[in-house]
């Protein structure tokens, strides 16, 4: 028998300080070390770089403001991700020890809140996670960088997600393109 024995998550944290980080589970939606995105329906319709953000803890479980005092865990309040964009603890103050406080310190806080849409919201709980844990040596995120990081830098989680950001928004500017058109020709 062993003395020390180390459970996965804790060996998680160890090959991820030595910069091997866990894989991303797809079926299970397990994105460790990562920041996760999911349309709003109707509203990232109208605007495809709008949408519902969740950060994930070390063993990939996702936490995300799903509502007035409720902040969600592994059930995305609009459904499963669509895109990702996967961090690094390294980049994080305390590595991944802190990573995981951090998410859970901004979940707390957050689990205490009302939810505002246009300025106290799921990006801004992820903004917290990140500048408590000084991710990158930054403390200021926002919604406003959070949603042009993930819109510029994020991955889709294959064919079906990049299907369900933008297939609705091309059928509505195909619909206004065709409206337009015929108004065009009948006048």
């Amino acid at each position: 028998m062993s003395l020390h024995s180390d459970t996965s998550e804790d060996l998680s944290r160890n090959s991820a300080e030595m910069g091997l980080l866990p894989p991303i589970n797809f079926v299970d939606d397990k994105y460790p070390y990562c920041i996760v995105w999911t349309p709003i329906p109707v509203l990232t319709w109208f605007f495809p770089f709008i949408g519902h953000m969740g950060i994930a803890m070390s063993n990939g479980v996702i936490r995300d403001f799903a509502g007035p005092y409720f902040v969600s865990e592994d059930n995305m309040g609009f459904g499963r991700p669509t895109r990702y964009l996967r961090l690094h603890p390294a980049n994080a103050f305390g590595g991944s020890q802190n990573w995981d406080e951090s998410v859970i310190k901004a979940s707390a806080t957050y689990g205490a809140r009302m939810h505002n849409l246009f300025c106290d919201n799921c990006h801004s709980h992820v903004g917290l996670a990140l500048a408590l844990m000084r991710y990158k040596e930054y403390s200021n995120w926002n919604m406003v960088v959070l949603a042009f990081w993930m819109f510029f830098r994020g991955k889709y989680v294959g064919v079906r997600g990049f299907i369900k950001t933008w297939l609705p928004f091309l059928i509505i500017l195909t619909i206004c393109a065709l409206v337009a058109v015929y108004s065009k020709w009948t006048i």
